[in-house]
């Protein structure tokens, strides 16, 4: 019986990330209080970005295009760090994106980008959305973009009016 169990389990993980990358149904808005997710929060470019396809998923459906987008493709890429707003960071980073809200952008410009990062063995923001996957870390070593499940990442241009409020929620008071 347990056999059976973790057969019908495999069955279904495989059949999850064997879909396109859209994961969601809807959209769940942006919550800065998700910030208490993070470990890390820095502005800095992007370098060295990269998508990382799931091979195995590739061979078991030939049919399916090569570029197609899988749930169980991510993005991997390094930040060279400018400032550090939360936690501790080395002056680069490298860091992984499992967007669980339309797949990751084949190309980023370099920025900069202000970034939250959390730890994939720490919590995860909970779900905002009627739906999604959630698939574990495939390194589970390194820092990953803060986002919770079918909700925007907290990657945003340094600019933008999202980075402001996050700046000033870690702006430290004068004395």
């Amino acid at each position: 019986m347990r056999k059976r169990w973790k057969a019908a389990l495999a069955g279904l993980i495989t059949l999850w990330t064997a879909v396109p990358a859209m994961a969601c149904i809807m959209m769940a808005g942006l919550r800065l209080d998700d910030l208490q997710y993070a470990s890390t929060v820095v502005i800095g470019r992007v370098t060295h970005y990269e998508i990382v396809r799931d091979e195995d998923i590739r061979k078991r459906f030939p049919d399916r295009p090569p570029t197609q987008s899988y749930l169980s493709d991510y993005a991997r890429f390094t930040i060279a760090v400018d400032r550090v707003l939360a936690g501790q960071a080395s002056p680069t980073l490298t860091v992984t994106w499992d967007n669980s809200t339309f797949g990751e952008p084949e190309h980023m410009d370099e920025g900069p980008y202000l970034i939250a990062l959390r730890s994939p063995k720490s919590r995860t923001p909970p779900l905002r959305g009627p739906s999604a996957t959630i698939l574990p870390s495939a390194e589970p070593d390194i820092l990953t973009v803060l986002q919770a499940p079918c909700a925007p990442a907290f990657f945003f241009d340094a600019s933008s009016d999202e980075a402001m409020a996050i700046r000033r929620r870690f702006q430290k008071p004068a004395q």
